[in-house]
């Protein structure tokens, strides 16, 4: 496909904080991939008819809806972006690719690892008449954290050995916040773990082309219970969760992942040591890898022309943000559309992400370190 190609039809679902994301994403990508597959801001989706169309509005959809099986039945949308709780998830993602649409889907991919292994079966078969999908963990599409996978891979730091790796938030580190979805096992399937350390877990996956084969992990709620609407709510997730993960080619890492790290509004960082060097990463100087390739490290500033990603954006020096991420993914979705190729990260990784998650609560559960099986 090319930019004279039909254009493809976009439908978000939800529409606060991802579903903001994710429209921006998409009502940037022309702009910045002006070579690429064409895109509609077709309908964005949401319960409460008075906010979603507000949200249309503001981030410049053509009109607003109330009923997401609805849209699955339009012939103008061709991909469904998926932005709700993650009990949402498989209900919604299942539909849509049985209605043949491509589907974009939030991480985690699902609330449960029945619930992944069934989407993943489902995209697999999807797959076979040409219908694609993939998990959103937009942190690939950082030029910063690309650019480590390039050098892992070339040798740069030698063999990895050990992984240090970390995400902290604080916006629930005062007892007196309030309740939210986010707290609830029902709808958010976990607390930090689902949310943070999905990401977590993705990143060395992708950095290290390893897969985590035992796990020892443990969970801690500090704050039980937060006021709701009704009045005092237990907590049923988890505030804070550390884990110790063996990986398939030797390499021990070490994530730990809170929402209770008072003055840590978005922190995450990696720090990756090999045999002959380290890389490391935080994501609150998004642009910036430190390298050491064994003479010290040093500081790269990854804005330039032939680091990945930057093609698009801007001259050398002048920095992206965190939003950029989102316009990269929603690019690179319709681009493997356009050819006839498989998205990544894929359902399939987003189910061997949910199997890692999986064995961090059961391995909390048995006190002991857990052996990740087959997942399929």
């Amino acid at each position: 496909m090319d930019s004279a190609s039909p254009e493809l039809g976009i439908a978000v679902i939800g529409y606060s904080f991802m579903g903001k994301a994710h429209s921006n994403g998409w009502r940037n990508v022309g702009a910045f991939y002006p070579g690429g597959p064409a895109v509609s801001q077709r309908v964005i989706v949401g319960r409460d008819r008075e906010r979603v169309d507000a949200a249309a509005r503001q981030y410049g959809w053509q009109e607003s809806a109330t009923d997401w099986r609805a849209i699955l039945e339009r012939d103008d949308v061709d991909i469904v972006d998926i932005c709700t709780p993650g009990h949402l998830h498989e209900e919604i993602a299942l539909a849509a690719l049985a209605a043949g649409k491509h589907v974009l889907l939030e991480k985690p991919l699902a609330n449960t690892l029945d619930e992944a292994r069934g989407l993943a079966a489902a995209a697999a078969t999807a797959q076979r008449d040409c219908v694609r999908s993939m998990v959103a963990f937009n942190y690939r599409r950082v030029p910063a954290l690309a650019l480590a996978r390039e050098l892992i891979a070339e040798g740069a730091i030698g063999e990895v050995r050990e992984v240090r790796a970390a995400y902290l938030q604080d916006w629930l580190a005062d007892e007196r916040a309030p309740m939210t979805w986010r707290l609830r096992q029902e709808q958010a399937g976990s607390g930090v773990l689902g949310d943070l350390g999905s990401h977590l877990v993705d990143l060395l996956r992708f950095l290290l082309g390893q897969e985590v084969q035992r796990v020892t992990g443990q969970l801690r709620t500090f704050v039980a219970s937060r006021l709701g609407e009704d009045g005092p709510e237990e907590v049923t997730v988890d505030d804070v969760a550390w884990a110790w993960l063996g990986l398939s080619d030797g390499a021990e890492a070490s994530i730990e992942v809170s929402r209770m790290a008072f003055g840590r509004k978005n922190g995450q960082s990696l720090e990756i040591y090999g045999s002959r060097g380290a890389l490391s990463f935080d994501l609150e100087r998004l642009n910036e890898l430190w390298v050491d390739e064994g003479k010290g490290p040093r500081r790269t500033l990854v804005t330039e022309a032939d680091h990945p990603y930057l093609f698009a954006w801007w001259p050398p020096g002048h920095v992206l943000g965190w939003d950029t991420t989102f316009t990269i993914q929603a690019a690179e979705f319709v681009q493997a559309i356009a050819e006839r190729r498989d998205p990544s990260p894929s359902f399939a990784d987003g189910l061997r992400v949910q199997g890692v998650l999986d064995a961090v609560v059961r391995s909390d559960d048995l006190r002991r370190t857990v052996v990740i099986d087959d997942l399929v």
